[in-house]
């Protein structure tokens, strides 16, 4: 098999959460282009008929579902409808997550669960109901979209980063309990330029991550789906349990 052929997803299956815009987009987009029929999934089913209408412009097939993550009975309807309507599942990225800084004597224990429920507990549920359909189809994958948030010392994100730090580690464990059938990895990107990042952030603060940042830019969504198209494929066929960070080189925040 040439270097080329091994970026291939001829054939595969994808479940992708968060792919109604940004980085779920990217990636779903990266995916059909390898070869792989889509199932994108986000909240807004607006969102995720629009994506998939451009994955099926690529010629694949492509299933919008309308799924909160944080809702055990709809990421079961969102399995059961991959299932059923494509027939199979190969790949999983759990992409859906998130959350804001938060002030740790004002966040209630709760709201903290619900940090975790979002960005942990939804891709550990999501990977327990895909596995069993991977290993039916003779193997699979699964890709983590964390964050360098998991690793950065910085005040205001201790319920975001330590979800983060849980779902890297979530990642590890996960690549032992599933090899050799499943590969597990993740991928932690730095500041991306999202509409999400540009809604939070002025032009100012933009311009002062990208020079805080080594590589002097930003990143892009597609700086991401390039990770998780290798990852993806038999390109990465000897890699589980990793870590990409797609960061332009920072080494902490580059908030300022």
């Amino acid at each position: 098999m040439s270097i080329l052929n091994r970026f291939n997803l001829d054939g595969q299956v994808a479940v992708i959460t968060g792919a109604g815009r940004g980085l779920g987009r990217a990636i779903a987009l990266a995916y059909a282009e390898a070869g792989a029929d889509v199932v994108c999934s986000a909240r807004t089913l607006a969102d995720v008929e629009a994506v998939a209408e451009e994955v099926r412009a690529l010629g694949r097939r492509a299933l919008a579902v309308s799924c909160d993550v944080n809702d055990p009975s709809q990421r079961e309807a969102l399995v059961a409808a991959a299932v059923e309507g494509m027939g199979r599942i190969t790949h999983l990225v759990n992409n859906a997550g998130g959350s804001g800084p938060n002030d740790p004597l004002k966040m209630t224990a709760e709201d903290f669960a619900g940090v975790l429920e979002f960005n942990v507990t939804s891709a550990y549920s999501l990977t327990q109901l895909c596995v069993p359909h991977m290993r039916e189809a003779g193997g699979g994958n699964v890709i983590n979209i964390t964050s360098g948030a998991a690793r950065y010392i910085q005040k205001h994100f201790s319920a975001y980063g330590t979800a983060k730090a849980a779902l890297t580690h979530l990642t590890k464990l996960l690549a032992q309990d599933f090899s050799p059938e499943v590969r597990v990895n993740a991928i932690a990107p730095g500041p991306i330029r999202t509409a999400a990042l540009e809604n939070a952030a002025p032009a100012a603060m933009l311009e002062t991550m990208a020079r805080n940042t080594p590589l002097q830019r930003i990143g892009e969504p597609e700086d991401i789906a390039a990770a998780a198209l290798y990852f993806a494929t038999p390109a990465s066929s000897w890699v589980t349990g990793k870590v990409i960070e797609v960061d332009g080189g920072a080494e902490g925040s580059v908030w300022g």
